[in-house]
């Protein structure tokens, strides 16, 4: 973790989540940040410094024009050899190589990634679900952390209030099974919290203690949202966070020191 080591925060004895369920169709170039700032308004809810907002990856994308028809897509040779194997469509195939730094591993149903932004992560993100151009799927943020940033700046504008801001995918883990969603992009927190040094209450001192706030409450938002719910955006309430401008790059474990590459 860069940076000073941040104290330990005070536990939340109660938290809240709050799902967004007025938000409308996204479609490229809508101005995400005045259809959030109105959507808990509608649902009698105003947001307040101190909140924390998580959005579906997807909603940001689709903002963003990060939507590719496959009709577009001249796939590769390559793209069409390795479509066969894992038995995709070779135009799925060619986006998620052109997303991608370099290819890990293929399985018989995806090919397993590092994306540009260094995620490591099925089909690089790429997803068909939740988009109702008929032949279409979404990409990534182009840079996520950035994407929140500007979020966080622009709700301030519209609602004087000071949030925090996660956009959050669901991704699969090595060492367990499931799926569960995680922060590929944060502005407004700390996405780390950095216990050594401190004590438990036992009073013996932690020497390796790390905890990734920002998937956790990525995790958390999960819960409200679901895929078939339409519920794109989760404020979570309650939480004690030290503001610092984080990144969910800092999420990134360095490959050096990733035993699973």
């Amino acid at each position: 973790m860069s940076g000073a080591r941040l104290r330990r925060r005070e536990a939340s004895s109660r938290i809240e989540l709050f799902g967004l369920r007025s938000l409308p169709e996204i479609t490229p170039g809508d101005d995400l940040a005045a259809l959030i700032a109105d959507a808990p308004r509608r649902e009698g809810l105003e947001l307040r410094t101190g909140d924390i907002l998580v959005l579906a990856q997807k909603v940001v994308s689709k903002a963003e024009g990060r939507v590719v028809r496959l009709s577009d897509v001249k796939p590769s040779e390559l793209a069409r050899s390795w479509a066969r194997t894992i038995r995709a469509d070779p135009r799925f195939v060619e986006i998620v190589l052109r997303e991608s730094r370099r290819v890990i591993r293929m399985t018989e149903r995806a090919l397993i990634v590092e994306t540009r932004h260094g995620f490591i992560c099925a089909n690089a993100g790429v997803d068909r679900s939740n988009v109702r151009s008929a032949g279409s799927v979404t990409c990534l943020p182009l840079d996520p952390d950035r994407s929140a940033q500007r979020l966080v700046e622009r709700l301030r504008k519209l609602t004087g209030a000071r949030v925090a801001v996660i956009v959050s995918d669901t991704f699969g883990r090595p060492w367990r099974l499931g799926l569960t969603n995680v922060a590929i992009g944060a502005a407004g927190l700390a996405v780390l919290e950095d216990l050594r040094g401190t004590r438990d209450a036992s009073g013996r001192e932690l020497q390796g203690t790390i905890l990734a706030l920002a998937d956790e409450l990525a995790a958390a938002a999960d819960l409200v949202m679901k895929k078939a719910a339409q519920i794109p955006a989760v404020v979570i309430r309650g939480v004690r966070f030290a503001r610092a401008r984080g990144s969910a790059r800092q999420l990134i474990r360095p490959a050096s020191e990733d035993m699973f590459r």
